[in-house]
């Protein structure tokens, strides 16, 4: 009975750990597009454009189910990865007088939990830089547009609406970065808002403060990663150039998640019971697939750091 329910339990897992899987390399395959956008440069409308798509994946409600379905699946992918490493060791608490690994198995499947935790350990890290600071980051930058007026550079907001209804000069589609003065136009997050003084007849003319949202502007993403990539900073203080120290961890963490996935791409059919005459072909395409999909999203981070300027 026991070896029974041990057998339906790792079944299970493995089930699940296919299906998250699987989920998360469609998930890879999405935001790779996304990404694949800042290979476009510095310029304006490409700023924009990566900007659009920061706004679009965190706002839209369909997007927002999605990624709320990517942490509980990342989360569950490495709970359940680490609880079949467990079961697996435990099952086989002697090992073997000899046992040559390299011959019957590959680097990547005998290394599948520690590759897992190390890609783990860099979608923290990655959250952290970029996730966290779009959610919570209260200095994010919004973007910026700079224009010629009478041979004087003006800056100015993009605002995602066309403001709202009235007559007030900053309700547009461009607002002036230096009629925000923080002291009657101030931002908050993404959006611009109005200071307005007003006495309420109401409560005996006393004077009041009125804050009136009057846009929303576009979070810089596309700012703060090729200043990421690009910094010339210490990191911790003490390590000169630490845009390159990042572009190093990128690449080797996209080197790390090949593996995972030369291994675990496949295997997720396996689990799944897959096992016919198209084995071989979701064998070779899997192959490819953890080259192609790393390689691009590697490619980013060098592009950015060596090549844009």
């Amino acid at each position: 009975m026991a070896k029974s329910a041990f057998l339906k339990s790792s079944i299970a897992k493995k089930y699940w750990m296919a299906l998250t899987g699987l989920f998360l390399c469609l998930f890879l395959v999405g935001h790779l597009l996304g990404n694949l956008q800042l290979l476009a440069g510095r310029s304006t409308e490409a700023a924009l454009q990566f900007n659009k798509y920061a706004l679009f994946m965190t706002s839209n409600p369909a997007v927002k189910v999605l990624s709320y379905l990517t942490y509980i699946s990342i989360l569950f992918h490495a709970i359940d990865g680490i609880a079949l490493a467990i079961q697996n060791k435990k099952a086989r608490p002697v090992n073997y007088a000899y046992k040559n690994d390299s011959v019957s198995s590959s680097f990547s499947s005998r290394n599948m939990a520690v590759l897992g935790t190390l890609v783990l350990v860099f979608i923290a890290t990655h959250m952290v830089n970029f996730w966290a600071k779009m959610h919570f980051d209260k200095n994010m930058p919004l973007q910026t547009i700079a224009a010629e007026n009478m041979g004087q550079k003006v800056e100015f907001f993009v605002s995602t609406n066309n403001g709202l209804a009235g007559n007030d000069a900053f309700l547009g589609k461009f607002i002036p970065t230096n009629a925000v003065d923080g002291k009657y136009y101030f931002v908050e997050g993404n959006s611009i808002y109005l200071n307005r003084e007003f006495k309420d007849i109401h409560d005996g003319n006393k004077l009041k403060k009125e804050k009136i949202k009057i846009a929303e502007g576009y979070k810089d993403l596309h700012k703060i990663t090729i200043e990421f990539f690009k910094s010339k900073g210490k990191l911790f203080g003490a390590i000169p150039n630490e845009g390159l120290l990042f572009t190093i961890f990128y690449v080797f963490s996209m080197a790390v998640l090949g593996f995972h996935l030369w291994h675990g791409f496949q295997s997720a059919f396996q689990s799944l019971g897959v096992n016919n005459k198209f084995t071989p072909a979701i064998q070779f395409f899997g192959k490819v697939f953890s080259v192609i999909v790393p390689l691009l999203f590697a490619i980013i981070p060098l592009y950015i750091h060596f090549i844009l300027k």
